[in-house]
């Protein structure tokens, strides 16, 4: 139960600022358009004259820490408030955090030492896990800080990241890439492994298969492997395509428990279980393509990157981000817009940039452009549908 909430100063905040999942999700699928917009076009034209990094760093780069890592924030600011009973971030403090994952999408464009503009977005990771942390610790609920030693890890990355535009880590641009998406790919995992089981048996009336400790353990512990190989490329092209295989048997096998094939009738449901497939996938093609199974391996192999970033994160993301805005904002959940179209759109997007530009390379600017035309009209297409619920206050007049 949420702590007493007096609704006259629940009234008084404006409806953006009353919960971590309403600037996030908006303010973050917004710039997912723009920034892939911008990217289009520094691909085909060459670097921006505004821009004071390298176009390929920023785009790499902002999808994480700028676009994905706003949705991370915004759904953990929000789950807190269910694992703990405790208010979440509100108000005037949850703009200060807004504000800061703002000004490094600003500075990156502007004159400003590239030491500041990493400063502040490590702020924003540091005091977004500080928010969360809080509240876990006020209620001993313990097993919930499993994001905290996550968000250091990203806090390193990060300056890691903005220390490669100068040449000082000994790290190559990939390596921290690399990292940085099987970071996110392990916070889906350990999320989607709690959540699509639970909204799957909730939403066609059976019972959640029991959770195996030992299979979650088997799926998401390769993963933290891979993020710590990054760092190592020697080893790292010895040890993980083996990884990579074991960790596609694990998922598979924990996705096939959840009954993908009966979601079949409800897009919100299915869209979770196709868009989390796309992580197996992924890594069973890049481990054959490392192995040299496939011709043209390394441009395969990087190529097969796009499955997992544009597929499992980019679509587990929409999903989810439509699923929680229609429940948070006091909505029927499977009552609210048809998103099909703009789930197909990403996954579409994700097998046309992956598997089409790996086989079919003399398409390549056909199928970018292509994949990144999907991926605008899907994030457009919940901004059009859902940003008016993000800005208004909760349908059932509750506080949130």
């Amino acid at each position: 139960m949420l702590n007493i909430t007096d609704k006259s100063v629940e009234d008084k905040i404006t409806p953006i600022l009353r919960l971590g999942f309403r600037p996030f999700f908006l303010l973050g699928s917004v710039y997912s358009v723009i920034a892939i917009g911008i990217w289009i076009y520094a691909f085909q034209h060459g670097q921006p004259a505004q821009l004071r990094v390298p176009a390929l760093w920023w785009h790499v780069h902002e999808m994480f820490f700028g676009f994905a890592m706003s949705i991370v924030a915004g759904f953990l600011l929000t789950a807190v408030q269910n694992w703990t009973g405790v208010h979440g971030t509100k108000d005037k403090w949850l703009g200060v955090l807004v504000t800061l994952w703002v000004l490094p999408r600003v500075l990156l464009w502007t004159d400003t030492p590239l030491w500041l503009t990493s400063s502040i977005e490590a702020l924003f990771l540091g005091l977004v896990a500080y928010e969360i942390s809080v509240r876990v610790v006020k209620v001993k609920g313990y097993r919930n800080l499993f994001f905290l030693p996550l968000f250091v890890l990203a806090i390193v990355a990060n300056f890691a990241s903005y220390a490669m535009i100068k040449g000082m880590p000994p790290f190559s641009p990939i390596t921290v890439w690399q990292a940085m998406l099987w970071w996110f790919v392990l916070i889906i995992s350990i999320m989607g492994g709690r959540v699509i089981p639970f909204f799957t048996a909730r939403r066609f009336n059976f019972d959640k298969p029991e959770t195996l400790l030992w299979l979650d353990a088997a799926a998401n512990l390769p993963l933290v492997l891979l993020f710590a190989l990054s760092f190592f490329p020697l080893t790292s092209a010895q040890l993980s395509p083996a990884i990579m295989g074991f960790a596609a048997i694990m998922q598979v096998t924990r996705w096939l428990r959840w009954k993908p094939w009966s979601t079949l009738k409800e897009p919100l449901v299915w869209s979770l279980h196709l868009t989390y497939a796309c992580i197996p996938l992924g890594l069973f093609i890049k481990a054959l393509a490392d192995l040299n199974f496939i011709s043209n391996g390394l441009f395969v192999s990087h190529n097969m990157l796009h499955v997992i970033a544009i597929g499992a994160i980019g679509g587990l993301i929409l999903s989810m981000i439509s699923r929680v805005t229609m429940g948070h904002t006091g909505r029927m959940i499977y009552q609210g817009p048809r998103m099909w179209l703009a789930f197909a759109a990403i996954v579409f997007a994700a097998l046309i940039r992956s598997f089409g530009v790996a086989f079919f390379p003399q398409h390549m600017l056909l199928m970018v452009n292509a994949a990144a035309a999907l991926w605008i009209i899907g994030f457009s297409l919940f901004v059009l549908k859902f940003g008016s619920m993000l800005l208004r206050p909760r349908a059932d007049g509750h506080p949130g």
